[in-house]
């Protein structure tokens, strides 16, 4: 079984993604084999120790932001990847591209949450890096001061340019799933990453309440995702979009332009645009997750039961 201590530790001390620990725990609770229990267990208990080690610890630099987001997120990535394979519907991913799902979406929520984080009581819960943050301001929650509104917003978009280093690394990993299920439960969380990042960039509202897609164009993307051709059209549109946000006078602007136009590249070459399905981002948003979360469980329950020959060992 999984220490107990080992989860306190987790649902203490990290922001962490719960969609995928439920889907984690689902199946180990389905799972009638041992390799899926241990394989489980195994990724759990590396979170945990992961998660101690910024009980006392602030995210100082980027490599630390980036180790934090592989504990909490990373080694999901891994963890599902190695029973996907083991399910035997998947080759085995390269832990690299694995690890770059979970940061990925990870990082989208620690952007998006900045207000909710750094307002928690009794103690704000800060994850973006002093490196990044400290270009701009002399601390992390004066970005939520008014006065500060220009800063804030630069270094918003340096963390969008930030997370954006991974997305390539998602395109190559969701071209190589073949089971439609698996594919579908990796690709919907990852258009909604890149949707969300798309309202976020250059966006004041991060720093005065909630940034989040609308439900109709959550609904929009749960229906049509199905095949790499709506993952490229996703992808396509909403880099598109953010690129149109980028203030050439913004510190990172170049930067941004290059890794969003390596981005709308990648989606060109795949030879598919022309098929693609059009998103279209609305301005305001009162979006709650509550159907994404319960079509993620669906996902989950439905991929350990596919198998009618499931073994029961």
């Amino acid at each position: 079984m999984i220490p107990t201590g080992t989860f306190l530790v987790v649902q203490r001390n990290t922001k962490f993604s719960w969609i995928s620990f439920i889907t984690c725990l689902l199946l180990f609770w389905n799972s009638k084999k041992g390799y899926y229990q241990e394989a489980i267990e195994d990724i759990t208990l590396r979170m945990g120790a992961g998660m101690a080690k910024f009980i006392c610890k602030e995210v100082e630099t980027v490599d630390d932001y980036d180790e934090y987001c592989h504990y909490v997120a990373g080694l999901v990535g891994l963890g599902l990847s190695k029973l996907f394979h083991a399910y035997g519907s998947e080759d085995l991913a390269p832990e690299s591209l694995s690890n770059s799902m979970g940061l990925f979406l990870q990082k989208t929520n620690i952007i998006r949450d900045y207000l909710e984080d750094i307002n928690e009581i009794p103690k704000s819960r800060m994850f973006w890096p002093r490196q990044i943050w400290s270009k701009y301001v002399k601390k992390l929650e004066d970005l939520k001061d008014e006065e500060n509104s220009v800063k804030a917003v630069q270094c918003l978009n340096d963390m969008v340019t930030n997370a954006l280093l991974h997305v390539d690394d998602c395109l190559k990993y969701m071209s190589a799933l073949r089971d439609p299920a698996i594919f579908r439960f990796c690709a919907i969380p990852q258009i909604m990453a890149i949707g969300t990042l798309a309202l976020c960039y250059n966006n004041i509202k991060v720093f005065r309440g909630v940034v989040k897609m609308r439900r109709g164009l959550t609904a929009k993307v749960i229906d049509r995702t199905k095949s790499m051709t709506d993952v490229y059209g996703a992808f396509y549109d909403f880099s598109y979009i953010l690129k149109a946000k980028v203030d050439k006078n913004d510190p990172n602007a170049q930067k941004t332009v290059s890794r969003l136009d390596s981005i709308l590249k990648t989606c060109r070459d795949s030879g598919v645009l022309n098929k693609r399905k059009s998103y279209i981002i609305e301005n305001q948003s009162n979006y709650t997750p509550f159907v994404v979360v319960l079509l993620f469980i669906i996902f989950a329950i439905f991929l350990v039961n596919l198998n009618p020959n499931w073994p029961n060992n």
